[in-house]
């Protein structure tokens, strides 16, 4: 509630948070944006879903799914 209050006595706003901004996020400090981000663990858990049946893909790509998953949030993005 107080944030809102100060951010409109304040001169000047804060910028949105840009993951791909390495001034905002220092966790990727190369600027990578989501769709070239986590190359290895991205074309493991694509390979995994097309390689995999459609009732089996949960089970089967599920741990895949969680290392992308992990790989994006270290570079700061909020997933």
């Amino acid at each position: 509630m107080f944030e809102k209050i100060i951010s409109l006595w304040s001169s000047k706003p804060e910028p949105p948070y840009d993951p791909t901004n390495p001034k905002l996020n220092p966790l990727n400090p190369q600027g990578l944006k989501p769709c070239c981000a986590c190359p290895e663990t991205k074309s493991a858990r694509d390979a995994c879903f097309l390689n995999a049946s459609e009732s089996e893909a949960d089970d089967k790509c599920k741990q895949l799914v969680a290392n992308h998953v992990a790989c994006m949030r270290s570079l700061g993005f909020k997933l």
